[in-house]
């Protein structure tokens, strides 16, 4: 009894004297899943201070003309037991640039000895968010120096988040981590077939992934820290001149007031080619949000949501893919004149290569990441505007590798848009088919073309070979 009444009191110094009993001893099984993480969350307003000039679509003739509500990036940090930690940053941006992410990662490195592996930043990419890269040739003529205005609104955004990180750090609390989804319908594939080729319109027949993965981070009595959930959808909603987080914000809005003193992260999956319909209204996005929030809601009232466990395994590796044969200089010298304001620019910015470098890009290398949390849970951060097939493949591919029993696969989370939104990253599939993600899009980029027909299987061979690292990384001793 005496030894019993020690092991009692031993329990409650490690969790804060709180459990979700009363003042009953903790189970051996309580006690552990209860002092295994710590965790912090936080938020940080990131609007402009001014009207700057707004991401997200090309034929934008002005700069922001005020906000209907604030952007924010959203902090979650964790740490398992054996002192590694994860630190993942949500945002409400178009996409998350090298000149963003590297500084801080550079920071937690040197400052908290936290590597960059274990840094994960998304972005929401909302169209009416900040122009955070330098605008193209055919958009530099509409006014100011707007290369120079996203660079300070970049530095400026380094400095806010890690500050925030430090100021965290230090308040992490023991927590437990739960997983179950829900479902949201308002997405639908973008990518119709016609006659005349893939068009960018409703496909009902089209792929999609209308799961909303919810990961809850509660204290040791049972409140809610924080939920991260995801949806692999376009945040395009809207398309005006107000800053805004789209159908994410308003789903963090509505969840966050659901849940006082919860903070909420929206985490973008594979969506690049599925948008939210229908469209173009704030009241449709407010919509799309609620409708985003009850599907977070409905996976909170699971009754039985899967107990996540450390520790965790991290892997993080560069993947580089080809791009296919790039034009001649008589082809672009062609494209020049052909009257299409975005393929004179892209032309002129491919000849520039060719003056500059003597040749243009043929290759391009992008960060993957795997971070595994024991064997229950996978969670694959894909650059770029990934569309919906890497989803399906990743989630069929690695839901098994623990044992044979189905209550042991770990689950699989596939999240796009995280550490380097370069542009669109597509499946051979929708390669093949041709269209805006296949092809059509890289004439905003200073990329030659399309990417050739190995980058899925390359992106895929990378993956696996995280994830294998990954959780060999999370079951050692």
């Amino acid at each position: 009894m005496k030894k019993l009444i020690q092991q009692c009191l031993v329990v409650l110094v490690l969790v804060g004297g709180l459990s979700t009993s009363g003042n009953r001893c903790l189970s051996a099984a309580e006690a552990k899943q209860q002092t295994e993480w710590k965790a912090v969350a936080a938020s940080v307003v990131i609007t402009p201070e001014k009207n700057m000039w707004m991401a997200g679509y090309a034929a934008r003739t002005k700069p922001a003309e005020g906000k209907v509500h604030d952007l924010y990036a959203k902090l979650l940090i964790l740490e398992d037991a054996r002192g590694q930690k994860l630190v993942m940053i949500t945002t409400d941006l178009i996409g998350i640039t090298p000149a963003l992410r590297d500084p801080i990662a550079a920071q937690l490195e040197r400052d908290y000895q936290i590597p960059a592996s274990a840094l994960l930043m998304n972005a929401s990419h909302t169209h009416c968010g900040p122009e955070l890269r330098e605008p193209k040739a055919s958009r530099r003529g509409l006014g100011g120096d707007r290369g120079a205005e996203a660079r300070a609104y970049t530095q400026g955004l380094v400095r806010r988040l890690v500050a925030a990180i430090g100021e965290a750090l230090p308040q992490m609390e023991p927590a437990v981590l739960k997983y179950s989804y829900g479902r949201a319908g308002f997405s639908m594939n973008r990518r119709l077939p016609t006659k005349d080729g893939v068009i960018n319109s409703p496909h009902p027949q089209g792929p999609v992934d209308q799961r909303v993965p919810v990961l809850m981070v509660e204290r040791p009595d049972s409140s809610l820290m924080a939920v991260l959930f995801g949806y692999a959808c376009h945040n395009t909603t809207l398309s005006f001149y107000q800053f805004c987080g789209d159908y994410a914000g308003y789903a963090q809005e509505d969840i966050e007031a659901d849940h006082p003193g919860t903070v909420a992260l929206f985490m973008m999956g594979c969506g690049g080619d599925q948008n939210p319909y229908p469209r173009r209204s704030l009241d449709l996005a407010k919509q799309h949000g609620r409708a985003l929030a009850n599907a977070v809601e409905t996976a909170l009232e699971v009754k039985q949501p899967r107990v996540i466990h450390g520790p965790l395994g991290i892997a993080m590796g560069d993947v580089e893919l080809d791009f296919a044969a790039p034009p001649t200089k008589e082809e672009l010298l062609k494209r020049k004149e052909n009257g299409n304001k975005y393929e004179v620019s892209h032309a002129t910015r491919l000849l520039d290569q060719l003056e500059e470098r003597g040749g243009i890009q043929t290759r391009f290398a992008f960060p993957l990441q795997v971070i595994q949390f024991g064997k229950d849970l996978t969670l694959v951060a894909v650059c770029g505007e990934t569309v919906v097939d890497y989803s399906h493949r990743f989630q069929n591919e690695l839901k098994s590798g623990f044992g044979a029993a189905k209550d042991t696969d770990p689950i699989v989370w596939v999240a796009g848009y995280s550490n380097n939104v370069f542009g669109y990253l597509p499946s051979l599939r929708v390669l093949k088919e041709g269209g805006y993600e296949g092809a059509r899009a890289m004439i905003y980029s200073s990329y030659p073309g399309p990417f050739a027909e190995s980058v899925e299987q390359k992106v895929a061979a990378k993956v696996h070979q995280l994830t294998e690292q990954a959780r060999r990384a999370a079951l050692s001793d």
